[in-house]
């Protein structure tokens, strides 16, 4: 009767020591890497990701810069649209469409005229 006893107390121990080392993340990296995905924060970079891709790979939609803007989203946008402009040869900001001629040099169209920024 005290051999069992001594057994099932010894085998509780073991239980409850298994069940709190269990707890413990075996691999760190894959842990945090699923955290990541999970987090709202991500799902919200990857949707402006995807925006960005879809203002990028079309010079015809507006990039609006206006005055409430960040200095980092500011930042961001003119590299769209610096960007736009090198593979495209022309973007849309502010509602203008802006050109880029082979020389390099920025010019906007006004009632059928070159006009040189």
């Amino acid at each position: 009767m005290k051999n069992f006893l001594v057994f099932l107390i010894l085998g509780i121990f073991f239980l409850f020591y298994k069940k709190i080392n269990s707890k413990k993340p075996k691999n760190f990296k894959l842990d945090k890497f699923k955290n990541k995905l999970k987090s709202t924060q991500a799902n919200i970079e990857r949707i402006f990701l995807r925006e960005e891709e879809k203002t990028f790979s079309n010079p015809n939609i507006n990039i609006s810069i206006g005055i409430s803007d960040s200095e980092n989203n500011i930042n961001r946008k003119s590299n769209i649209h610096r960007a736009r402009l090198s593979k495209f040869k022309k973007s849309k900001l502010n509602g203008v469409m802006i050109f880029q001629d082979d020389e390099q040099r920025i010019y906007k169209i006004t009632n059928g005229k070159k006009i040189y920024l």
